[in-house]
């Protein structure tokens, strides 16, 4: 490094703020990671409770049912938020905008097709789905350099990779036997990946202009109003999303996962805004490793040697998603 630039007040204070500024995406990468784990253990344990667990209506209701209430809920919660920070007004001015169309094609393809997609393909394909969800990153990294001229480096393209493997070695296990539907569940998991990833872009591109808070109010309640208003009378659900709504306990507890989402989403896209679509869909993607360590202790799942495993690998790909170990060694030589 240049003797001049580095004796240079502010360049130093700008590197100073760089480096408070992705310590933070970082942060809000891990935290949006660890709060889709919990809403993930949350949904599971809702979904496996009535009338959801018996519904006979189609594969697509009790999934969609859930995802609906799930987004409406998470954005009335973050309504609650902006108002208390006194960002209430700048929804509707947000709405007006382009960057503000960009966020609703984000919630588009996020909400109603990923997110309704995942479910279905849980609901059909098992365990087997996850890992093929679990390949957003590298869509959004390759949608983030078509569309945002995102570089991807070799550190940050070799963490990804290691987050997928771990991905898979923790969601293949175990899998279950393959049903009828297990061809139709991958493909809606490859779509939900897909979806997630075209999120990531959209949402990036909305927040050059449009704060963080804003966007992912904008987009839980853009994904909750069309799942409300098309998504379920196409699918034949409105009874049974009447019976949930009827259901004082389990609304309870889908409103309780559903906060969890809001962190979650919330922090996501605050990550992506400030480290990267690429390095905050990979901090994002250990939310498998999370997910197991909850169900784990909430819900008593067994751990086997192989997702202890997984944990381990997704874990490691992530720290060098997030920052070169080579800093360690030259911090300590320093």
């Amino acid at each position: 490094m240049d003797v001049s630039k580095k004796n240079n007040p502010a360049f130093s204070a700008k590197q100073k703020m760089t480096s408070s500024f992705t310590r933070q995406g970082i942060l809000c990468g891990f935290i949006s990671a660890i709060t889709f784990g919990l809403y993930s253990t949350v949904s599971g344990y809702a979904m496996g409770l009535d009338p959801l667990a018996t519904s006979v209506v189609s594969i697509f209701a009790a999934p969609f049912v859930a995802s609906a209430i799930n987004d409406t809920i998470a954005a009335i919660w973050l309504v609650i938020f902006n108002t208390i920070k006194g960002r209430f007004k700048e929804i509707g001015r947000s709405l007006a905008i382009f960057p503000g169309l960009m966020v609703i094609l984000g919630a588009l393809f996020g909400g109603p097709i990923a997110n309704g997609a995942y479910l279905v393909g849980i609901a059909s394909a098992g365990a087997a789905a996850i890992p093929i969800s679990a390949l957003f990153p590298m869509f959004g990294a390759i949608f983030a350099r078509i569309f945002l001229k995102q570089d991807i480096s070799k550190r940050v393209a070799l963490g990804m990779g290691i987050c997928i493997v771990g991905a898979i070695m923790i969601s293949m296990d175990g899998g279950g036997e393959i049903g009828d539907n297990f061809v139709f569940g991958i493909i809606c998991a490859l779509i939900a990946a897909i979806g997630w990833g075209m999120e990531g872009v959209f949402s990036a591109f909305g927040m050059s202009m449009i704060d963080s808070n804003i966007a992912i109010t904008i987009r839980q309640g853009v994904s909750g109003l069309v799942f409300i208003t098309v998504v379920l009378p196409i699918f034949h659900a409105w009874g049974l999303f009447a019976e949930v709504l009827a259901a004082p306990n389990l609304l309870l507890i889908i409103a309780i996962g559903a906060l969890f989402a809001a962190v979650s989403f919330l922090t996501w896209y605050v990550a992506n805004s400030k480290v990267g679509v690429a390095t905050g869909m990979s901090l994002n993607s250990t939310y498998v490793l999370w997910g197991v360590v909850f169900s784990a202790i909430f819900l008593k799942t067994s751990l086997s040697p192989m997702m202890i495993i997984g944990a381990i690998i997704i874990t490691g790909g992530a720290i060098i998603v997030s920052m070169n170990p080579m800093d360690l060694f030259k911090k300590q030589e320093g």
